[in-house]
């Protein structure tokens, strides 16, 4: 293994960050897998999750079974977890900017389709590696100038390239869901089910603000479709946020079960060798993000769930009930589709629209930007 520092930008006198990367394997030699974990630093089952992940990859590497590369960021973002305010994680936000750590990503797919027009020809394998360089290039090129544009271009950096990238979050309460590009969904079913995954949610693009994964995935398929009548190009790297259930779901039982699905997975798409386990029953359907019903409070109060997440709800079920304890007045929420309660608030008191929690059902309700700010 090879440990990696990379600076960041400082953002004051006397203060800098780093970002370490772990790195198992030989670049080139095979195809290559990102994992990071808590892009959302105060998400911190996938630090867990890392730390069981690179003990198993240690073992991995003294056998001779990285075929490929594996890059492991076990701490993504040292900018949000250094945010504490009165003993809580502010992690998901950049105080200075208010800018979410895991939006405003590069649109690789406008930094290189005119570039990479010209030199595109028969060969899917020879595309790839242009595209792949033009992505390099693209951000060689940019000059990040505050320590928020530093860290995500490093990240990118670090995953550009990679045939398979893992971003481990988590919700605030909920079971264990995926989120994926509708391209990718068949190379990311055989993740979801060795997680055992309880929703895997698709979009061909959730809106402009671009995540970390979809950065990564989006420009393959849209290069794919722009250039469908010149030339082939493969859907080079298959990317997820993965959700590691709730924030308080921290557990060595929960980090070694993920951290073995994912060393699993790894194995089954040839980034490991040795025998891919055998995949278990999918315990969902993938279903389109778009689908996603969202609830939200009405009014102020406090929140009486009557539903917990992973329970199948059908339409006009109840959900909750919002407490005005002043008024007495006892709003029920009904969900108005049918699918899977997989995440809900941590909190229990709702200002006026808060989000409650949200149900996966199977279709379309929704357009527009699908993410939260």
């Amino acid at each position: 293994m090879q440990q990696v520092h990379h600076p960041l930008l400082s953002p004051s006198i006397g203060t800098q960050r780093q970002v370490t990367s772990l790195h198992f394997g030989a670049p080139g030699t095979g195809p290559k897998a990102y994992v990071q974990a808590s892009l959302h630093a105060d998400e911190l089952p996938g630090m867990l999750t890392a730390h069981h992940l690179r003990a198993l990859l240690e073992t991995a590497e003294q056998r001779g079974e990285v075929v490929g590369e594996v890059v492991l960021v076990p701490l993504s973002n040292p900018i949000g977890l250094s945010q504490s305010l009165m003993h809580h994680q502010m992690g998901r936000f950049e105080l200075g900017s208010m800018e979410n750590f895991n939006r405003n990503y590069p649109d690789f797919f406008a930094l290189v389709k005119d570039e990479v027009a010209t030199e595109l020809g028969p060969d899917a394998d020879a595309n790839k590696r242009v595209i792949r360089a033009a992505m390099h290039r693209a951000l060689k090129a940019q000059t990040p100038t505050t320590e928020l544009q530093s860290l995500r271009h490093v990240l990118m950096t670090l995953a550009c390239d990679a045939d398979v990238v893992l971003d481990l979050h988590c919700d605030f309460e909920a079971v264990m869901h995926l989120y994926v590009e509708q391209p990718m969904v068949d190379q990311m079913t055989p993740l979801a089910r060795l997680l055992g995954a309880r929703a895997l949610l698709w979009a061909r693009g959730s809106g402009p603000l671009i995540s970390f994964d979809e950065a990564l995935s989006g420009p393959w398929w849209r290069l794919r479709e722009h250039f469908a009548d010149k030339a082939p190009v493969p859907l080079a790297c298959a990317s997820t946020t993965v959700e590691l259930r709730g924030q308080t779901d921290v557990s060595d039982a929960l980090a070694a079960q993920d951290s073995q699905a994912i060393v699993g997975y790894l194995r089954h798409i040839g980034v490991l060798a040795g025998p891919a386990p055998a995949l278990p029953e999918p315990l969902c359907e993938a279903t389109p993000l778009a689908g996603t019903e969202s609830l939200h409070a009405p009014h102020a109060g406090v929140i009486v769930f009557a539903a917990d997440v992973g329970d199948v709800v059908q339409a006009g079920q109840l959900l909750a009930r919002v407490v005005d304890p002043l008024s007495g007045q006892a709003t029920p929420i009904h969900s108005a589709i049918a699918g899977v309660v997989y995440a809900r608030h941590n909190l229990r008191w709702a200002t006026t629209g808060l989000e409650l929690c949200r149900v996966a059902g199977r279709t379309p309700i929704r357009s527009g930007n699908l993410l939260s700010p």
